[in-house]
């Protein structure tokens, strides 16, 4: 079996109950959700309308109506950026956001939005003052991530909600490394919008994420169509979740997604950070024990989310990742991870990093190995082998 660290983009593998979910609905649910009366679209229906309110369970969020799905958290930040965001209004993020965050706002600053991008220290760590400070009176919408994709550093989202809400300002949050691995209330942190994936931490299939949309707050649709609601109007509604759900959703994928959140509601999100806080604490020790290895980002374990990045002196980080699978049969990830602004503040643009994410299912032993095969690498590269 292959040791599998590349959880950051995808875990691997997905719990029995997901398989079993994605299954049964093709088998014997498998209508049209909200687009017929019949027993089998209804079915399909209830299942949805369960996932939502799991969701919004884990997060906190009173209404699982304001629960909406979408295929990733890409999508759901566009939703965001792109309907709240108009030419002459001020935007600030942080310097270790994904493109998922900077790519629309470098769009929409093209258009006449002003973009300001708070820096970060060298572990990625935001001071939540510098976005006091950066507040204006033209300030629409602070967007930030929950945690860095590159170096898992997890940032003070409940501080700088604090900070929004008596300025004002909108708080939207990118939880795509966080969600079903850290606690998260949107309430109690004042997100206003917090995007997720689904096949990430929480353990899903592909093609599945949302938004959670909070009290008082609303968005025009990106996307306009069929809800199989008011079919008689052109118009689209609106009323959530419909407003933001145009088109036949991803059924299957939200069966997974939803018996995954399931799991982690009826009590395994607490186990899952444990158990990921004590591979990184293994990774973190073995690790400082390896000469030539270079550890990136924040090493406290309170404030890591289960991604570590790498270099090994000597090697570009594209060497050692292809030595990994292919001698050792280790899964990580080479390169920026579409994260070139993390990468500039981490001092590691453009040569990148080896990026090991830890997940649910990874194993001691796997972690030992790893270390292992690290040692091997460094050692053979100081000997110039």
């Amino acid at each position: 079996m292959p040791i599998y660290l590349d959880n950051a983009a995808t875990s691997w593998p997905k719990d029995p109950a997901v398989l079993a979910a994605m299954a049964e609905y093709l088998a014997v649910v498998g209508g049209n959700p909200g687009r017929s009366g019949h027993t089998m679209s209804a079915a399909a229906a209830r299942m949805v309308f369960d996932a939502r309110e799991n969701i919004a369970r884990l997060f906190s969020c009173a209404a699982p109506e304001r629960v909406i799905f979408t295929k990733n958290a890409t999508e759901a930040l566009n939703i965001v950026l792109f309907g709240v965001l108009k030419p002459g209004d001020h935007v600030i993020t942080t310097a270790m956001e994904h493109n998922a965050v900077m790519r629309p706002l470098r769009r929409l600053e093209k258009d006449g939005v002003c973009l300001t991008v708070v820096p970060c220290d060298s572990t990625g760590q935001l001071e939540p003052q510098a976005v006091r400070r950066a507040i204006t009176s033209r300030t629409r919408l602070v967007v930030m991530t929950h945690a860095s994709n590159v170096a898992g550093t997890i940032m003070p989202v409940a501080e700088v909600g604090r900070i929004t809400r008596e300025a004002g300002v909108l708080f939207a949050v990118d939880a795509a490394q966080t969600a079903g691995s850290e606690e998260i209330d949107v309430t109690a942190a004042n997100i206003d919008f917090l995007a997720f994936t689904g096949h990430k931490g929480l353990g899903g299939p592909q093609g599945t994420g949302g938004l959670v949309i909070g009290d008082g707050v609303k968005l025009p649709p990106l996307i306009y169509g069929g809800t199989g609601s008011l079919s008689e109007s052109e118009y689209q509604p609106e009323f959530l979740p419909d407003k933001l759900e145009s088109g036949t959703l991803n059924a299957i994928g939200i069966a997974g997604l939803g018996a995954a959140v399931a799991k982690l509601n009826a009590g395994g999100l607490a186990g899952i950070r444990q158990h990921k806080r004590e591979l990184m604490a293994k990774l973190f020790a073995g690790l400082r024990d390896i000469r030539g290895i270079t550890v990136y980002g924040a090493q406290t374990l309170a404030y890591n989310a289960g991604v570590i990045s790498i270099n090994v002196a000597g090697m570009v980080c594209s060497e050692v990742g292809l030595v990994l699978d292919r001698v050792f049969g280790i899964m990580t990830r080479t390169g920026l991870h579409c994260a070139p602004a993390a990468h500039k503040t981490l001092g590691t643009f453009p040569q990148g990093t080896v990026r090991l994410s830890v997940g649910q299912f990874t194993t001691t032993a796997e972690i030992d190995q790893t270390l292992n095969a690290l040692s091997q690498i460094a050692e053979k590269v100081r000997c110039g082998l």
